[in-house]
């Protein structure tokens, strides 16, 4: 999906909260607003919002003198997804339905979005989680395919959020023994997105097969991905693609057996998706 004119003004206010991260002066605070706005008037209407945003976050990184603008933020971020990790694997202990338990905490941590054009509290989240239904609700076809699956690519969103897909992963190969998992990350810092530095951290490479998929977009934009990322995303029996950026970058997508799991946290997406922003979706193409 390409963006409109609502998602030019989500772009510019990232200026501000990417100030606010790296405790920029006036000055530089300024610098960064009146540089993305000037961008923003050539921003180009058939790109994807990804994309458009690894222009504007490549310039402020460079302003900044910062290459990794969030580095701070996501490492809190991980501390705090890690905090419920008890809490989490009880519910998992304790439910009827693991995949749909595991499923959910994956959705759950979404919300962890420092891009997004509405914030969510994760604890309250978490909290309502379990007794929220998907309003696209495609879990029970996501399941079948899962049962005759081989192999599968998770594409991975947020930094925090990596914490909660490594229980989904875990469920999953639990669920699954002859499952072979992939979990694709991007290839350098941009915005809060989980990179291999971050996976790694987390356990990761011993978990699954960790690939760096080489994009330098806040989602996974096929054509900029490195060969290897290429071919495991199209030969994969199902690729599971978190959050909206991914959402973004693959509606439409070349294949087929693409499950998005997201939160909606804009009305450009939610628009997309006939949805509302806040509901939760698990959609099969």
């Amino acid at each position: 999906m390409t963006i409109d004119n609502e998602c030019v003004g989500c772009i510019i206010n990232q200026s501000v909260k990417v100030a606010d991260a790296i405790g920029a002066d006036e000055t530089l605070k300024n610098r960064l607003r009146t540089t993305v706005e000037s961008m923003s008037k050539d921003f180009s209407f058939s790109k994807t919002p990804p994309e458009i945003a690894a222009d504007v976050y490549e310039k402020m990184s460079e302003i900044a003198d910062k290459k990794d603008l969030y580095d701070e933020v996501k490492e809190l971020s991980t501390k705090k997804a890690l905090s419920f990790i008890p809490f989490l694997k009880e519910k998992l202990f304790t439910c009827n339905d693991k995949l749909l338990t595991a499923t959910k905490i994956a959705v759950a941590g979404n919300v962890i979005d420092l891009a997004a054009q509405v914030e969510f509290d994760l604890q309250e989240e978490l909290e309502k989680i379990f007794h929220t239904e998907f309003s696209h609700n495609d879990f029970e076809a996501f399941a079948k395919v899962l049962q005759t699956a081989k192999n599968i690519v998770i594409l991975g969103d947020n930094v925090g959020e990596h914490i909660f897909d490594y229980l989904f992963i875990e469920t999953l190969q639990e669920l699954y023994p002859k499952l072979t998992c992939t979990y694709m990350v991007r290839g350098n810092p941009i915005i809060n997105d989980v990179t291999c530095k971050e996976a790694k951290e987390a356990g990761f490479e011993k978990l699954c097969n960790l690939v760096d998929s080489g994009v330098n977009t806040p989602g996974f934009v096929y054509e900029r991905a490195a060969k290897e990322a290429q071919k495991l995303f199209d030969e994969a029996d199902l690729v599971i693609s978190k959050g909206m950026g991914n959402y973004e970058c693959l509606s439409p997508s070349h294949r087929d057996n693409i499950c998005f799991l997201l939160k909606v946290k804009c009305n450009v997406v939610a628009n997309s998706l006939g949805k509302e922003v806040g509901d939760i979706v698990c959609k099969l193409v």
